[in-house]
Formats: structure tokens, sequence, C-alpha cells
């Protein structure tokens, strides 16, 4: 399986995306460039230049015709895929950490961090009322009084979103009245990465404390946990097998040599059934920020600490094997 590797990014990686097609790979990292790539051989095909920040999350449109970035630089904002043309650009009052289109892309929601002496709040913007959007006056806000929000994305159907929080909890909020639904704390520690499973039933969860697990996306019952010997940064369901894709390492500080085994750098394979390790994949000379699932299944893409990415295209050798028991 010999990888495409893209010098993507002069700093760490931070989030890649697939769109719904499969067709089109986006990357973020800690410089302020968003790149987008044909996914089938590695092209680059543009930059996205209007950030003076960190890029820390990023979403596309189900029709792949805008995207939305949040970046360090107190700022959220609307791209035209295509083009690169800037729609709009939503100002905060701290670092934007996450955000994310619903399913229909009719709602926008963005999450802020607790700084510079700012509570963290979760917001939504209707992308068919131009007035919210220009006038940056979002039609809901949500203050966070405990746990800052790291991640989130939207929901199995479009009533509520998902979170993740520093404290290890994890939340659903109903947009529509603001209220929280749900709260699990099966996590000890920061929660990284949360993604869906291709039919959006099932939820991986990557933590700081070394595990990820898998819930219900509906009622958040943990259906199955992966323990590993390194905090994990990034998880993600395979489309097409009952497999589980891990990333993580040694934080980059805590690493005193850059040899590729000493930080633990492998993306790891897990049996999504029986939770037992089936494989790992080398490469990467710093830990895995972020990972993600083609939406065929067919090929995965990692990106790492070293600023690399690299697309791999599975063989014949990963269709034909068969977990024995």
């Amino acid at each position: 399986m010999k990888p495409i590797l893209l010098q993507a990014h002069e700093r760490s990686l931070t989030k890649i995306l697939y769109n719904k097609d499969g067709d089109l790979l986006f990357t973020a990292s800690k410089h302020n460039l968003p790149n987008v790539w044909w996914s089938i051989n590695g092209e680059r095909l543009g930059t996205y230049n209007g950030h003076n920040g960190a890029i820390w999350d990023m979403a596309v449109t189900t029709d792949s015709l805008m995207l939305v970035t949040a970046s360090a630089d107190q700022s959220s904002i609307i791209w035209d895929t295509e083009t690169g043309k800037i729609l709009q650009t939503l100002s905060a009052k701290s670092p934007v950490r996450s955000c994310g289109f619903s399913l229909t892309n009719n709602i926008l929601c963005i999450t802020t961090d607790r700084a510079m002496n700012q509570p963290c709040f979760i917001k939504f913007y209707d992308m068919r009322d131009s007035d919210q959007l220009v006038n940056n006056e979002p039609f809901r806000e949500i203050e966070m009084t405990d746990a800052k929000v790291n991640r989130m994305i939207w929901g199995t159907v479009e009533d509520y979103i998902i979170t993740g929080h520093e404290n290890g909890q994890l939340c659903q909020y109903d947009w529509k009245t603001g209220e929280r639904l749900k709260t699990v704390h099966d996590h000890d520690n920061l929660i990284k990465d949360l993604q869906l499973s291709k039919d959006r039933t099932m939820l991986v969860t990557a933590s700081k404390d070394t595990t990820a697990k898998l819930f219900d996306a509906k009622d958040f019952k943990q259906l199955k946990s992966f323990k590993t010997d390194r905090p994990v940064n990034s998880a993600a369901v395979s489309p097409l097998k009952h497999h589980i894709l891990l990333g993580g390492g040694q934080e980059a500080m805590e690493v005193t040599t850059s040899h590729t085994k000493s930080g633990k750098f492998e993306a790891r394979f897990f049996h999504l059934i029986f939770e037992e390790e089936i494989g790992r994949v080398k490469g990467h000379f710093g830990p895995i920020n972020t990972l993600a699932f083609h939406p065929s299944g067919k090929q995965y893409s990692s990106g790492a600490e070293d600023g690399y990415v690299r697309i791999h295209d599975f063989d014949q050798s990963y269709y034909d094997f068969e977990y024995d028991f």
C-alpha cells in the first residue's frame, strides 16, 4: 500500500475532510491556508486565502458548493469551494474551535473557545437569512458554563448537535430550544475528535485518555471501547468493513527522538466488533492529528504533526482479509 505523500502545509495538520462524493480532499493546519486536492491523485487544486491564524476545523456542504473554516484568528469564514472567494466572514471575541453545516445545509453551527475573558459559546446561523450572516447575529447562542466545547458535529438527524468537551463529556443540544438533551461522561480527558459512521447511526470518539469509544449516535449508549497506549487524536469508522481506524501518538514536545517507532505514530486498525487490533500503517514522523475514510471505504487519509498528508489506497489484500473467529 504505497501512499501518495502531500507536502501540504508548513505546520502540523489539524483537520482532513472528504466531500460527500469523495473526489475532493480538504486539509487544514496550524498554518493559515486551507488546501483542496483531488483525492484520486493528490493534485492540489487551490488554497483558501483569508485567515490570519491556525485553522482548527472545517466543514463542507453536502453539495460541495460551500466550505466553512474555524480559526484561531477569532473568525469563521464561509467560502465558495470552487473559486476560493470569501462569501462571508463571521467574527468572534475568542478563537473559533469548531464548525459544521446541518444535513440540509440550512443551519451553520460554530463554537468558540473560553479565552480572553470570554465564555465558550455555541452559535447557530440560518444560511437562508442573509441578515444574520451580514450582521453577524446568530439566531441562537448557548453559553457553556462548565467545560468548553472542543469538537462539534451534527447528529443523526437535523434535530441536534453532538459536542465533545475538554473534561471528557459528550453532550447533545437541541438547536431549536438551546436545551441540553443528553450528557454522558465515559472519557476521563479531553475529547479530540468526533466522527459518525456513514449511515450516521454510530459515533466514534477519540480522547486524550488513550481510548476511542463507539456510541449509538442517538441515545449515547456505549457500544465498544478501543484501548491503546497513547493519546488518541482521531478515530474514523470504515464505510466498507467492520473496522475502526485510530491515530495519535505522544505529543511532539514529549518525544525526545525522531525515530518513527519511538513516539508510536502508526495508524492502527481495530475490528469494530471484537475490539482487537488487526493492523498498523507506519509512515508519519509525528503524532497523527486527523484521519478520514473516503466515502467509498477504499481509501483513507492521515495528517500529522510532521506537516504531511498521506493518502492510502487499499491493496487487494485488505479486501481479501477475513477475521478468524
